[in-house]
């Protein structure tokens, strides 16, 4: 190896290191939390995230599997999704990608920055990826991954450990709002 290649090399592990440790410093204030299967939460949930909750609930009932989606922005509805993946025969029709289908062709993506997407269940991985992408402001959640884990298969990443491992947009979570009432969903 060349001594300017290995100085390369050195000075690429040293660049890998530093971007670990910031990575590891931001997701020790986050999973604490989600190893525990709680969301990071950013204060109390208010009356209007029950409200809005119950709505997501509302659309899980009426999916392929139970789960719903309401995005909010202004305290008005703009957008909803269920599960659709059967009906639809496609296995990215979760509540969250159809509510942002949803709003993306009613109000374009600048209605999404800054909204608050409610779902009934933890985002999986690829939902989470698009509702950073769409730099929705707030993510409310019901169940966890780690309780839905226990009715369906799920990729065993948390939200806020995603959300976490970015650095472009800011997004608040707030898990385990009617969480009890989203579990009760699966028979």
């Amino acid at each position: 190896m060349s001594q300017n290649h290995e100085c390369a090399s050195q000075a690429g592990t040293v660049l890998i290191t530093r971007r670990f440790v910031m990575g590891a410093a931001a997701c020790a204030l986050v999973l604490p939390a989600a190893s525990q299967g709680l969301a990071a939460t950013t204060g109390p949930v208010s009356a209007e995230d029950e409200q809005f909750m119950r709505m997501a609930l509302d659309e899980a009932r009426l999916g392929d599997f139970p789960f719903g989606t309401v995005i909010v922005r202004d305290n008005k509805v703009i957008a909803r999704g269920r599960n659709q993946g059967i009906k639809k025969d496609d296995p990215t029709a979760h509540g969250e990608m159809e509510a942002i289908r949803s709003c993306l062709a009613e109000h374009g993506s600048k209605a999404l920055v800054g909204s608050t997407l409610y779902t009934s269940g933890e985002p999986c991985a690829m939902c989470i990826g698009a509702i950073i992408w769409c730099h929705i402001g707030r993510l409310v959640f019901g169940a966890t991954v780690e309780q839905l884990s226990t009715k369906i298969g799920q990729i065993m990443i948390s939200s806020a450990d995603i959300a976490a491992r970015q650095t472009f947009t800011p997004i608040s979570i707030t898990g385990g709002v009617l969480a009890a009432e989203e579990m009760a969903l699966f028979k």
